[in-house]
Order: structure tokens, then C-alpha cells, then sequence
């Protein structure tokens, strides 16, 4: 269904940028069906202390930072909090990027229309930190690609990308997973595999 909705927004050049882990599952199926190159594109979420899965920011490959100030002042995070995760996270990027790539250069992005595809966003900061990222690159348009997202959260990505492509978006959302019969962590392994089979092809 992701893919049909993004029939018009890609183009020959068109390249499919996972946001690993969860969403190169879904870029895969979307690659595949639109006959795009598939890349993969490491970022990670920076989660409040003691509430991991809120994020208070985001980090992606080649240094793209996201904070969102909103939700440090009110978890009271401190600087010195916020600064140790962010170590954490940042080693943990490292790690991801040589895992999943080896030596494969990445994508050539410049010039090219980019789709970026997550398994779906709750507060935005993972993609909003890939669309940091990819925009350094000069691309020539930016797609924000989801299969669900909140109601109205494509206001918040308005100025930074060219297009916001979303299947469902429900008023009553809880967390991404409640939106999928099966919300099982996918595996370093498995976005290996996929990533072979599409870059094999």
C-alpha cells in the first residue's frame, strides 16, 4: 500500500533509504516494488533516561543531530544526562553503520529523489534527524515515507521535506507497534539479508 502511494513521487533516479532496524523491512517491500535502489541510512533514537522509548532526540550517519527541547524540559533532563546517552547512542551508530554496510559505499544521494521509509514515526525525531542528514547531501527532493503515523504530524515536517507520504493516521495513536499484527524486533541479521538480496539484485 506504501508503495502504490508512492507511484508518483518517485522517479527513475528515485532512491529508498531505510531507517533501520524496523523500517528496512518495510523499504525493502517499497524497493522492490517500485524498482529502486535501496539503501540503508543508520540513525538512532536518543530516549530519556528511564523512559527509553521517548525520545528527547536523534542522531543519523554523518552527524545530523535532532533535539527536541519540548520534551528535555519537561522529563527535566540535564545536560550531563542527555550528553551520556547521546555517547551511547553515537557508539551504538558506529557499530550499526559497520555492521550493515562493511565497506559498500554508500548511496549517491546528490541530486537524486530520496524516500525515506521507517516502519512508522510517534514523535518524529529519528526521521526528522535523516531528513537532516540527507538534506546536507543536496538532494533533489525529500520523501517522508510511513505506513502509520499521528494524525497531523506531517505539519511538523512542512518546511523540511518535499513530500509526506503516509498510509494511516489514526486520532488514536498509542505507539507504532499497536498498528501491526506482528511487531517483533527485527534482527541485525535480518536487515543483513535484505539488504543483500536488494543490493544483489
Amino acid at each position: 500500500m506504501l508503495a502504490e502511494r508512492l507511484r508518483d513521487e518517485a522517479d527513475a533516479s528515485a532512491l529508498v533509504l531505510a531507517l533501520p532496524r524496523g523500517g528496512v523491512p518495510v523499504a525493502f517491500e517499497v524497493a522492490m516494488a517500485l524498482g529502486a535502489e535501496l539503501d540503508v541510512l543508520p540513525v538512532r533514537k536518543i530516549g530519556v533516561p528511564g523512559h527509553k522509548e521517548l525520545a528527547m532526540g536523534a542522531i543519523a550517519t554523518g552527524g545530523a543531530l535532532q533535539v527536541e527541547r519540548d520534551t528535555l524540559k519537561a522529563a527535566q533532563v540535564s545536560q550531563a544526562q542527555f550528553d551520556a546517552v547521546l555517547a551511547q547512542e553515537r557508539a551504538e551508530l558506529g557499530r550499526r553503520e559497520g555492521l550493515y554496510r562493511g565497506n559498500r559505499p554508500p548511496a549517491r544521494v546528490e541530486g537524486r529523489t530520496v524516500i525515506l521509509v521507517d516502519d512508522g514515526i510517534a514523535t518524529g525525531a529519528t526521521m526528522k534527524a535523516a531528513v537532516l542528514a540527507v538534506r546536507a547531501c543536496r538532494p533533489a527532493r525529500i520523501v517522508a515515507a510511513l505506513p502509520v503515523a499521528p494524525a497531523g504530524i506531517e505539519a511538523d515536517f512542512a518546511d523540511t521535506v518535499d513530500a509526506f507520504v503516509c498510509v494511516a493516521q489514526p486520532a488514536l495513536f498509542f505507539s507504532v507497534g499497536q498498528h501491526y499484527e506482528d511487531f517483533g524486533e527485527t534482527t541485525d541479521d535480518e536487515v543483513r539479508a535484505l539488504l543483500e538480496r536488494a543490493w544483489n539484485r
